[in-house]
């Protein structure tokens, strides 16, 4: 390959470039903000917030991936102690152990449930209505969605089964995800990829060779003027909190009556906040008629159950709405398989995490990346050899 485009420097663009340039391609990366990393940045300041709780689940093909390439960097080990701190909100009450029931479904393998059925029945059917009920509500972790047990059985089984995965899949980085993006761009630049920030572009350079499109799906629609280009994705309050710190406080709440996940980030990683504080950060999904408001309320309802006295601790708050942006959920009756192609002609790809690959969270886009890459280059070479039988005609 001669040459290749792409439009978006997140994790998906990175990895298609950092692949690229290894299959000796001459990239350039167009990110419109004035540093790479999407959704991926960690946030400056004292406070290393994510956008959103972000774990990276060690039983992905990224995992093995950035490993091989040193680009996975210092973990964040959670100490012992804290594992015992791990509360589920059930029937209004915090409890120190999951329902016996709802560990017992998070065993089965996605395979075992089908596609065209969602969860909620087909788990009830197996399982019982209270254990389907409270395995959906855990799923909502990994799946962003006010009611997972409305998806598609086959998509919510997989996410249950791997984000309840014992011993743990999700593990976190030291330093928040912008340590990862710093990594991936030093890799980029030292295999030769041009990285232009502030670069907004507004119509594809198919002139220059292949692109990839590695921009959120709202964005690739506008970028390709096909209005196709859609999919079911979360609507979720993104709430973070620090506070000043007490002995006591749980490592994580899970509320298994309604869709909802507060975790304190410094159990892992006391760099994420100044010393004698800790941050907190939350996702409340909310279905179509609720407001930010709403979600907020709900966290703090959990918060008064978890953490003693947290209004009177808190330092730093900090409160948004995240829509479409949370990556794909299937319906029932479908799969990855019918999500917006990766290739979609004349030398276009698509990738990110509400596209057609497999995968968890990350993983979908990590996945479309390296598949548009090597679509681009088969395509690359086809072309390339048709010159050729040309030439020599």
């Amino acid at each position: 390959m001669r040459k290749l485009t792409i439009i978006g420097g997140g994790f998906a663009g990175l990895t298609a470039a950092i692949t690229a340039a290894e299959a000796g391609a001459k990239v350039t990366v167009h990110e419109a903000h004035r540093t790479p990393g999407g959704r991926a940045r960690t946030a400056e300041g004292p406070y290393g917030t994510n956008e959103g709780p972000h774990a990276i689940y060690s039983g992905g093909p990224h995992w093995t991936w950035l490993k091989q390439r040193d680009l996975l960097g210092p973990l964040a080990p959670l100490p012992a102690a804290e594992s015992f701190r791990f509360r589920f909100h059930r029937a209004g009450v915090l409890r120190r152990t999951p329902p016996l029931g709802m560990l017992r479904q998070s065993l089965r393998h996605a395979e075992q449930a089908p596609v065209d059925v969602d969860f909620r029945t087909w788990a009830t059917g197996v399982a019982g209505e209270r254990t389907a009920h409270d395995a959906a509500t855990y799923a909502a972790v990994a799946t962003f969605h006010h009611d997972p047990g409305s998806l598609s059985a086959r998509f919510v089984q997989e996410r249950l089964h791997r984000a309840a995965s014992v011993p743990p899949e999700a593990h976190f980085i030291r330093g928040g995800w912008g340590q990862l993006i710093e990594r991936m761009v030093a890799r980029a630049w030292e295999m030769g990829v041009r990285i232009e920030t502030s670069s907004r572009v507004d119509s594809l350079p198919l002139d220059e060779g292949p692109v990839v499109v590695a921009t959120s799906l709202p964005a690739a629609s506008r970028l390709l003027g096909d209005p196709s280009l859609t999919w079911e994705s979360g609507r979720t309050v993104l709430f973070d909190l620090a506070l000043s710190t007490r002995k006591g406080d749980p490592f994580v709440v899970s509320d298994l009556d309604a869709p909802g996940w507060i975790e304190r980030f410094t159990a892992q990683d006391p760099s994420l906040a100044p010393a004698g504080q800790q941050l907190i950060q939350a996702q409340l999904p909310i279905g179509p008629g609720e407001s930010k408001a709403d979600g907020v309320a709900h966290a703090e309802r959990l918060l008064d159950l978890g953490f003693a006295g947290w209004r009177e601790r808190t330092v730093w708050r900090r409160e948004s709405v995240s829509q479409g942006r949370t990556g794909a959920v299937d319906l029932p009756g479908t799969t990855w398989r019918d999500r917006p192609a990766v290739d979609r002609g004349d030398g276009v790809y698509l990738v990110g995490d509400q596209v057609a690959a497999p995968g968890v969270l990350a993983e979908v886009s990590f996945t479309s990346a390296v598949e548009a890459v090597s679509l681009a280059m088969r395509s690359e070479r086809g072309v390339l050899r048709k010159g050729l039988d040309l030439k020599h005609a």
